[in-house]
């Protein structure tokens, strides 16, 4: 059944759903617009708005590119191809792919967000060199997994609330995380999660004329093998004691620097008890691809590859710090969690800051950003109701993680990991869209 109902969907993604930047390029000229016609603002004001905004997420971006480049460099350590090519493995057929994938995935995305990203998509790859599954599933579900990132151990909603200070503490105080992250309502939803999105994926698997299948040859991370230049007149000589040629070859070179990195995590880690976040992820990576790659040469001939998937990265993301900088200054979000809040009782809060949040994560895709904008609303409401403080919080938490299903910014490291396009995946990420909304409003609700 579920079978039958993912193929229309995925050809209507894959008619009309654009490239990511033409979909950014339209999102924009929505905001600009929404913003003159709802929120009554000039145009001169929007373009203000947007232009001020559009270099915000500088740092940001440079996270992300580093997520693809350092967990790629990574993965194509000859020691982690070896033990990923040994995991896939354990699966001898198509569902026992999509079903595995999609575990990985969902664990390593509920331990940190970018972790997830990158181990599911060099996972999946690792899958298809060993099984013949459909890889378009196959990518979507190490995407599907993503979901559950909120509701984790690096939610950044649930996390805030916990850390004293936070721009909110006025109101609500601090909300230790056996409310939030640990409440038995959360832990409940993710355990659901971790077996309905699982079984979905595998019974997505389209038939066997209707999958497309990637030649295993294709999916190899090895760059280019590394052509010396000569000055002319050197044709044919041996360059191979130069000195420059040994440092880059060098293991002790190589082991020293990776190994001081090491050294230092770990004495973060166990001596300063530091807490797991984006910038230690990617240490970790790319120290451990460092060590893992011996030589400066090896590291090299494979940043050489992970770059190239990295232009969507660094074109895309500025536009979506702009259209976030018009969503917040010209009052279009408040708006928009205002009407939800408007018709909500205390009961009905939760579903509703859900739903609310939703959308404003498509305009505004950063789970921090998105309670800057949503909680001077969203608390206020859930006092003068009466509600729950905590699972509202994290209404809004699964809302932002939850339509990051069909939303391509976050996708764009596992695209470039995989070497795919968006609208080859987003038409099975759009029914476990409907599903786990449908199983995250009755958590909220009920649970």
């Amino acid at each position: 059944m579920l079978t039958k109902a993912a193929k229309p969907l995925v050809k209507l993604v894959d008619r009309y759903l654009p490239d990511p930047y033409i979909f950014v390029l339209l999102l924009t000229l929505v905001v600009l617009v929404a913003a003159m016609v709802a929120e009554h603002k000039t145009p001169l004001e929007v373009i203000n708005y947007w232009g001020d905004g559009f270099w915000t997420l500088l740092s940001f971006s440079m996270q992300m590119l580093l997520v693809l480049v350092a967990g790629f460099m990574l993965a194509s350590s000859p020691p982690i191809k070896k033990l990923l090519d040994a995991i896939a493995g354990f699966a001898k057929s198509a569902p026992q792919a999509i079903i595995l994938v999609t575990l990985v995935s969902l664990a390593a995305s509920w331990i940190n967000w970018g972790f997830g990203l990158v181990v599911g998509a060099l996972f999946a790859k690792a899958l298809a060199r060993k099984v013949k599954v459909d890889y378009r599933l196959l990518v979507a579900s190490a995407y599907s997994g993503f979901v559950v990132w909120h509701g984790g151990l690096a939610g950044s909603i649930p996390l805030t609330i916990a850390t004293a200070g936070h721009f909110t503490e006025s109101q609500i105080g601090i909300i230790p995380t056996s409310e939030t992250i640990f409440a038995n309502f959360n832990l409940l939803l993710v355990a659901v999660l971790f077996v309905v999105i699982p079984l979905v994926n595998r019974f997505m698997l389209p038939e066997e004329k209707d999958c497309i299948y990637v030649d295993p040859k294709v999916l190899n991370e090895a760059g280019a093998e590394n052509v010396p230049l000569m000055l002319d007149g050197d044709s044919g000589k041996d360059n191979s004691n130069r000195p420059a040629d040994k440092l880059e070859n060098s293991r002790l070179l190589g082991w020293s620097v990776g190994g001081a990195g090491l050294v230092y995590l770990g004495y973060y880690f166990w001596v300063q008890g530091g807490s797991l976040n984006l910038n230690l992820v990617n240490f970790l990576f790319l120290f451990l691809a460092i060590v893992l790659h011996q030589t400066p040469r090896s590291l090299l001939t494979s940043l050489n590859e992970a770059i190239k998937g990295g232009a969507g990265i660094v074109i895309q993301f500025p536009f979506y710090a702009g259209i976030m900088a018009v969503m917040v200054q010209s009052g279009l979000a408040q708006s928009i969690s205002e009407g939800f809040v408007a018709i909500a009782s205390a009961d009905s809060l939760p579903f509703w800051s859900f739903i609310s949040a939703g959308i404003v994560n498509i305009f505004v895709p950063s789970g921090g950003g998105q309670w800057a904008v949503q909680a001077p609303i969203m608390l206020p409401a859930a006092q003068a109701l009466g509600a729950d403080v905590a699972r509202v919080a994290m209404a809004v938490a699964w809302g932002d993680a939850w339509t990051n299903l069909i939303q391509p910014f976050w996708a764009l490291p596992v695209l470039a990991i995989a070497g795919l396009k968006a609208r080859d995946i987003m038409g099975f990420c759009l029914m476990q869209l409907m599903i786990t909304g449908v199983i995250i409003s009755i958590a909220l609700s009920w649970f």
